[in-house]
C-alpha cells in the first residue's frame, strides 16, 4: 500500500475558503483543467464574481466555421461555478445542476478575445444561483447565462 505524502509546496486547499483556493490554484504554474485547454486566462477574482477571457481560435470552429457554442458555454460554466466557488467556506464545494444558456451573436475564430463575468445571484446552504455574460473585445454583449449549482458540504 501506497502512503500519500504532503508536498509543503502544494497547498492545503481543504483548509481554504473558496476564494483563497481559487487564487492559488490559479497561480500556480503548471496547473492542468479546462481553463488550460481553452486558454483561459484569469481577469478578476473576488468574493462573488469572476471574470476569465479567452481568444477565439480555427480549432474552436463549428461546423459553420464560427466559434462553437460550446465554448462560450464552458467559459460561462467556468466563470458562474467560480464566483459560486469564491462565495463557500473551506472545505465545501460545488455541482453545476442546471446551466442555461441565451446566444446573442456568432464569433468568428480568429483571434477575438472573449471576456466573461460571472456573479453569484444567492449561495445559500444546498444550493447557489448565479448569472454571467459574455462579451467580445468590442464589448458587444455575445452570450448570457444563469445557473443553479447543489452545494456539497
Amino acid at each position: 500500500m501506497t502512503t500519500a505524502t504532503h508536498n509543503p509546496e502544494t497547498p492545503d486547499f481543504a483548509t481554504m475558503s473558496g476564494l483563497e483556493l481559487l487564487r492559488a490554484a490559479t497561480a500556480m504554474p503548471d496547473r492542468a483543467g479546462i481553463g488550460t485547454l481553452l486558454g483561459m486566462t484569469v481577469e478578476e477574482l473576488e468574493f462573488g464574481r469572476v471574470s476569465f477571457s479567452l481568444v477565439t481560435r480555427p480549432d474552436f470552429a463549428n461546423p459553420l466555421g464560427t466559434t462553437h457554442g460550446g465554448i462560450c458555454a464552458t467559459l460561462l460554466d467556468s466563470v458562474m461555478g467560480c464566483a459560486i466557488h469564491s462565495a463557500l467556506d473551506a472545505g465545501v464545494g460545488y455541482g453545476t445542476l442546471e446551466l442555461k444558456v441565451n446566444y446573442i451573436r456568432s464569433v468568428p475564430t480568429d483571434g477575438r478575445r472573449l471576456i466573461g463575468t460571472g456573479t453569484t445571484l444567492h449561495v445559500g446552504r444546498t444550493t447557489a444561483t448565479a448569472e454571467g455574460k459574455v462579451f467580445d473585445e468590442a464589448g458587444k454583449l455575445v452570450a448570457h447565462a444563469t445557473t443553479t449549482c447543489i452545494i456539497h458540504r
